[in-house]
């Protein structure tokens, strides 16, 4: 499923809506209990229409678009608009991703509610084809119990492989702190679960592994150099520019990219501008750039360049 987790911070008068920046998570929903026991409840409350919307969906249970519409009595637009809010205060979700999409791309570019034409240069999906919209299930006041701890922790070592305190760091602010999850991966490794170590250098503290990862560690240091060119997203977990590397972060935003060779960044993407962190040959600050920004080069261009 997908939801929003920790909801935003009240903001006065304005209304919260999904925007690409909104931090929604992916989770298993035999597993929501877990993470919703952390998020807390930031006190944000639904504008009258929203709450109108999810008073609805509560009494009649998960609703398609189109009987959210004919039971409320709100125009469509209104309708969305309040799915939207919802949706960024964590409240609802919906069958598929087909609803989040449709909230996330602006009305131009996406088919009209209502129409089931298609139009050039726009999306073919609705928000009217998303499926159902449901409340998502609740615990509130939930302690956070050395399961939910633990949880968290064996995820962090599925994600990264190796951890240590300065990759938290990246992560949610509302996850467990570092001394908490550090007295889990010290359980773990007296259970021999995992492997505690100095696996990656100029990282000082404690650092935990799981088994497989430090043999992909040795083969990584063993293998040959090829120059081979990775560009992420900023939002990717792997980016850890400023936490692995000296210099500062780049923001995880979905607008920046960064570019790796043989692993070691080498460009960055952010608001725009490109800027390289070490000096290349004109040729290969092409390529780079070009590898940076995801450009395909006819062959022609390639040889003449």
């Amino acid at each position: 499923m997908w939801t929003r987790l920790a909801g935003p911070r009240p903001t006065g008068d304005r209304t919260p809506a999904p925007v690409r920046t909104t931090p929604i998570a992916l989770l298993g929903r035999r597993n929501l209990a877990l993470w919703t026991a952390l998020a807390a409840d930031d006190g944000a409350t639904p504008s009258a229409r929203a709450d109108q919307v999810r008073e609805f969906i509560a009494t009649h249970g998960a609703s398609f678009f189109e009987e959210i519409v004919d039971g409320t009595g709100l125009l469509r637009t209104q309708v969305e608009e309040s799915l939207g809010e919802l949706t960024a205060l964590g409240t609802v979700n919906c069958d598929s991703f087909g609803g989040l999409r449709a909230l996330l791309v602006p009305t131009d570019r996406r088919r009209a509610l209502g129409t089931h034409k298609r139009r050039r240069r726009t999306a073919l999906f609705g928000i009217e084809d998303a499926g159902r919209w449901a409340l998502v299930r609740r615990r509130p006041g939930t302690a956070v119990s050395p399961e939910v701890v633990e949880h968290v922790a064996r995820t962090l070592l599925k994600r990264y492989g190796v951890v240590f305190w300065r990759l938290i760091a990246r992560e949610a602010d509302w996850l467990p702190p570092w001394r908490e999850l550090l007295r889990t991966y010290r359980r773990l490794e007296a259970r021999g679960e995992i492997r505690g170590g100095r696996f990656v250098a100029g990282v000082s503290g404690e650092q935990y592994a799981l088994p497989e990862a430090v043999g992909s560690l040795r083969e990584v240091r063993r293998a040959e150099r090829t120059g081979e060119l990775v560009s992420l997203s900023g939002a990717d977990p792997l980016n850890l520019v400023g936490l692995l590397t000296p210099g500062g972060r780049l923001p995880a935003l979905t607008g920046n990219r960064v570019l790796y060779r043989d692993g070691v960044p080498i460009a960055l993407l952010a608001g725009g501008e490109v800027r390289f962190l070490e000096p290349l040959a004109p040729e290969a600050e092409w390529n780079a750039r070009n590898a940076l920004l995801r450009r395909q080069v006819p062959a022609m261009l390639q040889f003449l360049g």
